[in-house]
């Protein structure tokens, strides 16, 4: 294996880069072979900033993964924000971006079984995945209200809520499947899929999500 070159970064392109780093190495070579020298090799920089700026790999990995779920939901809240049609288009396109690259991915959704596996015995891993469920959650409730609101539908923040918590597990699914890409179908049909089960789930008409257009 060839050693990178080191490189001068600033402090946030070098936590950034060692961040992207360990989920490499993670995703290669698991979390016991992404030892601390392996990911300074990744990164280009040296072991030592690794100590510097995380005090040691488990701190660099926990930080990893919240970098993960935070890249995961950050991409598909800009792509819904991007998009000033109305509170149908940012939901519609929120819903896509989760069945698109770059968020559906063999390698993210690797990553994440890795990790969700320690939040059964490992408090720092618990806590950031019960943030980043509950941030996501928000998010999707956000997207969800002025949709129901534009259908004169009900909207109370406990209904919501248990929308944002049944579309969540609709989208946990049809990720982590097509992101495996089992062969069973093209991964092409996932958009207007978790649009149109989005719709019933809202209860919302047919087609008002999607209006009227094919995603795939």
């Amino acid at each position: 294996m060839s050693r990178k070159a080191f490189r001068r970064l600033t402090l946030d392109e070098r936590k950034r880069t060692l961040l992207e780093a360990a989920l490499t190495c993670v995703a290669q070579e698991g979390l016991k072979g992404a030892t601390v020298r392996r990911i300074a090799e990744e990164a280009g920089v040296t072991a030592g900033l690794v100590r510097h700026y995380f005090g040691s790999k488990n701190g660099l990995i926990t930080s990893a993964y919240a970098y993960l779920i935070g890249q995961l939901t950050a991409e598909a809240d800009t792509r819904a924000r991007q998009f000033t049609g109305g509170a149908n288009d940012q939901l519609r396109h929120f819903l896509i971006a989760n069945m698109t690259m770059p968020n559906l991915s063999e390698e993210k959704v690797s990553l994440w079984a890795t990790f969700i596996g320690r939040v059964r015995y490992d408090t720092d891993f618990a806590d950031i995945h019960r943030e980043g469920y509950r941030d996501y959650l928000t998010l999707l409730e956000s997207l969800i209200e002025p949709v129901l609101a534009a259908h004169d539908l009900p909207r109370s923040s406990a209904e919501c809520r248990r929308h944002a918590i049944a579309l969540n597990g609709l989208i946990d699914g049809l990720w982590m499947e097509g992101s495996l890409n089992s062969g069973l179908y093209s991964r092409a049909i996932l958009p207007d899929l978790i649009i149109e089960a989005g719709e019933r789930l809202l209860n919302l008409p047919a087609g008002s999500l999607s209006g009227g257009k094919q995603h795939t």
